[in-house]
């Protein structure tokens, strides 16, 4: 039985909920369908619109809205699950959905009211958002040079963004600026509105097809009143790096299964080759074997910091004391910082290990297998694991609370 025949649980152990396999089951035909122009996208750099309009056919970012309000009424878990199936289909597509899914953690956490209304009826209805926060340029460090001021009787915006993931895609863009008075705030623009320019120059190695490039707005109008980033969730950090861990964790799932399938079709050999053919050489049968316990690993990492998210998530809801819900906002943080840090490691590995199992045929372009080590290393490349690291070892040692938003800019001397 092949893997693509085999549950997509079956090597990678239990799966995150009793009832996932049915969630599940909505989602994977049109996986399947993704997963089948992968590779013919990453080489000729052709930009998904497709596969996310298959995902936003069948509702995919409705996952986090409650049942009751026309959702899936997923746990973080399962959402996490979810996109690592995705992910291990084509990686640039949980990270291209990573600014949706955040805003979609933020609209259902909050408080009810008009707001909270609007934007859970969008998502549930399907839509899909892209985020432009980050910055290149000369703005310090937790500053934004982008606007958000009065237009009449309006919201405007006004500025440049870069690293605007998943906005190509998007009908809606969640953008955070300066506002009049000088605070860090949010606003929702209309993807396709006046003033709205989404440039797709992203020129990364790896997650090539992520519309991570710039975002131009010039007095485009925002909807609705603008919310102070305070507001928000603040498990955020934590949210948006378990995103790269489910997508990272589909990487190696994706590798871990192509390094199978080759071995087993390989029919060449070496004449110094402790075995007749690639598939019953022990040598090559050990490394396919290292890889899927790494793929493995990654994912029992993946479900445990799902599950501090979930804790997160809960507190929020249910309105615990500020002080015990910043205890688990802090475990929830320093639990994603630790795996990243490992997490990462692993998936780089397996991009690199696969090698080991195939000959110098398996460094063809057409078949794109350095789409996985590129893509991994891509991600990690986000929030540097050497800072995370750092961050641990400081609370580990000296109870030193981490960061909770990880910023860029420059540091401006006095």
């Amino acid at each position: 039985m092949s893997e693509t025949d085999a549950s997509p649980w079956a090597a990678w152990g239990t799966a995150p909920s009793p009832r996932y396999e049915t969630l599940a089951a909505r989602f994977r035909p049109v996986f399947a369908c993704i997963r089948e122009g992968a590779v013919a996208r990453e080489r000729e750099r052709d930009l998904p619109y497709e596969a996310i309009g298959w995902l936003k056919e069948a509702r995919f970012g409705a996952l986090r809205v409650p049942e009751a309000e026309g959702g899936f009424g997923a746990s973080l878990p399962e959402l996490f699950g979810l996109l690592a199936e995705l992910g291990q289909a084509d990686s640039n597509l949980p990270q291209a959905l990573r600014n949706h899914f955040g805003f979609a953690e933020d609209t259902v956490g909050s408080p009810v009211g008009e707001r909270r209304t609007h934007w859970v009826e969008r998502l549930a209805a399907g839509d899909l958002f892209g985020g432009a926060w980050s910055e290149t340029g000369p703005a310090a460090v937790g500053t934004f040079e982008t606007r958000i001021h009065r237009s009449g009787t309006r919201w405007g915006l006004t500025g440049r963004k870069y690293y605007t993931t998943g906005s190509l895609f998007a009908d809606w863009i969640d953008v955070v600026g300066t506002g009049e008075a000088g605070e860090e705030t949010s606003v929702v623009v209309p993807a396709k509105a006046p003033g709205v320019e989404i440039v797709d120059d992203w020129d990364g190695f790896g997650q090539r097809l992520t519309a991570s490039g710039t975002a131009l707005f010039e007095d485009a109008p925002a909807i609705g009143e603008p919310l102070p980033t305070a507001d928000r969730f603040p498990y955020g950090p934590a949210f948006f790096q378990a995103v790269h861990l489910a997508t990272l964790t589909g990487i190696a799932r994706a590798a871990a299964g192509e390094v199978v399938q080759a071995v087993r079709e390989r029919n060449r050999t070496y004449s110094h080759a402790a075995g007749a053919r690639p598939s019953t050489d022990p040598q090559v049968l050990q490394v396919v074997g290292r890889v899927h316990g790494l793929a493995y690993a990654a994912g029992a990492i993946n479900g445990q910091a799902a599950r501090a998210v979930q804790r997160a998530y809960e507190a929020r809801l249910a309105g615990l004391p500020e002080a015990e819900a910043h205890a688990i906002n802090v475990a929830a943080e320093i639990e994603l910082a630790q795996a990243q840090s490992v997490l990462t490691g692993l998936v780089l590995d397996v991009g690199t290990l696969l090698f080991d199992a195939l000959g110098a045929s398996a460094t063809s372009r057409h078949d794109a297998l350095d789409r996985h080590w590129r893509n991994a290393r891509t991600i990690a490349s986000h929030n540097p694991r050497i800072f995370k690291e750092r961050v641990v070892g400081d609370y580990a040692v000296n109870a030193t609370e981490p960061p909770f938003q990880w910023k860029i800019g420059q540091i401006r001397e006095n």
